[in-house]
């Protein structure tokens, strides 16, 4: 589910308990996303970062495509040329994060890409306000990286790329948003990501790098951190306001830390629990001043 979402009309259902069984149901979300991208991480040894990518691919078009059922044939070339640029971020933006996980962990990997929504929330504004968030950012992903001659730049390089990829991500959903109905801008475009990756399948079954406990923990993956997720953000947005969206997607980062402390023994350092909980609180505060200047 992208951030575009906080721009969304949605219909609230009143009470207690349901926004609290909607919050609930987001925080599941976001669990499920980073146990998902720890458990793809095991396979890392057999398949690589690519291999995982592409099963992860497969899953979610095979999950997306039965229920879009996008008309391929009708694609005007305005809404193909968005189209086959989603899929190629698709394919970059899960490529980057799994190399930068296997390289700098975890939860550096997520809090790095993190910087994608949070610099497209900032992007429109000229406050006061957002230049400190922004400044906030900046100085809590130097706390987080304590940048020197033993930094794995290129692990960094790619948490950033993924946060890149994932600011491209909205901008792009939000212009298929208005140009195709449903879901089939999601499906259309995770089938181009998995036919990008399918030449990956090909060379690991040539060589005989493929395993079934591999092949497992992608599909884990695939399930945990695509399927769940969306189904039950599509589910909380229908008794959640969509200001807490964003304030929920904040929580990553530090479920990001925390799976990967208990599921791939990763343990932060004090500076580097300092810089994820700078970043989130930033986000935090960004959400709720952009939502208070709609209203």
């Amino acid at each position: 589910m992208s951030a575009d979402v906080l721009e969304r009309p949605v219909a609230v259902a009143p009470g207690g308990r349901k926004l609290a069984a909607g919050l609930a149901t987001m925080m599941g979300s976001a669990a499920c996303n980073q146990v998902g991208a720890a458990v793809g991480a095991h396979a890392f040894a057999v398949i690589g970062p690519a291999g995982v990518v592409a099963v992860r691919q497969f899953v979610a078009a095979a999950v997306l495509l039965p229920v879009a059922r996008p008309n391929l044939r009708r694609f005007t070339w305005a809404q193909w040329w968005p189209t086959l640029l989603l899929g190629s971020v698709f394919a970059t933006m899960n490529l980057s994060l799994y190399t930068a996980v296997d390289r700098i962990g975890l939860g550096l990997a997520v809090t790095l890409e993190f910087l994608g929504p949070l610099a497209v929330a900032l992007a429109g504004s000229r406050t006061r306000l957002d230049l400190v968030c922004a400044l906030g950012a900046g100085l809590g992903v130097y706390v987080l990286v304590l940048p020197g001659g033993s930094s794995d730049w290129f692990g960094i390089g790619s948490g950033l790329l993924a946060a890149g990829c994932w600011a491209a991500y909205i901008l792009l959903n939000r212009m298929l948003g208005a140009r195709l109905p449903g879901l089939q801008a999601p499906a259309a475009a995770t089938s181009v990501s998995a036919l990008m990756y399918l030449p990956v399948v090909l060379v690991l079954v040539a060589r005989g790098s493929w395993s079934w406990p591999a092949v497992l923990f992608a599909v884990g993956a695939g399930v945990l951190s695509s399927v769940i997720p969306y189904a039950c953000d599509l589910v909380a947005l229908r008794t959640v306001p969509p200001r807490f969206f964003g304030v929920v997607m904040s929580v990553h980062p530090v479920f990001a830390a925390l799976a990967g402390l208990v599921l791939l023994g990763e343990v932060l350092a004090l500076h580097e629990w300092a810089g994820i909980a700078m970043v989130v609180a930033v986000n935090v505060v960004a959400v709720v001043a952009a939502q208070r200047r709609v209203r």
